[in-house]
């Protein structure tokens, strides 16, 4: 795992056969468990990822900018950060590199926002979720 600033967390992957199309390039839609991923280890990094309470984080938007082609058996470095921390939701920040010529195959945006389990409305972000990351973050956390 290297630093790409302002990312200092990356999960690394492996393009399986299954994730290629006709043409043999990563399919557009495959992106997301690769972000999935680096998601949940970023978090389990955190100690975040199995939280006791009445909410959850559920995804509100999802943007994805694509660059350059992965094929199958490419190792992908796939970064991640949460960039913004607002009273009721998150964002998260990829960027996916091709591994080991470096090359920036994609980057996304996810937001995610923080709602009461039973009553489907949201609430707050839990204040230990937002200092953990800002722990981590720093100052590059938007709020």
């Amino acid at each position: 795992m290297t630093d790409k600033p302002p990312f200092t967390f990356s999960a690394r992957t492996r393009v399986g056969f299954s994730d290629t199309d006709a043409q043999g390039i990563v399919y557009y839609g495959r992106y997301n468990p690769y972000f999935d991923l680096a998601r949940v280890e970023y978090l389990r990094a955190l100690d975040l990822l199995h939280r006791d309470g009445p909410g959850e984080f559920v995804m509100r938007a999802n943007d994805v900018e694509y660059f350059a082609p992965a094929v199958f058996d490419d190792e992908i470095d796939v970064f991640v950060r949460v960039s913004r921390i607002g009273s009721t939701s998150i964002t998260f920040q990829f960027a996916a590199y091709r591994e080991p010529d470096d090359v920036l195959m994609v980057t996304a945006h996810q937001t995610m926002v923080y709602i009461d389990l039973a009553e489907r409305k949201k609430r707050a972000v839990p204040d230990d979720f937002r200092a953990k990351v800002t722990a981590l973050e720093g100052d590059d956390v938007n709020r």
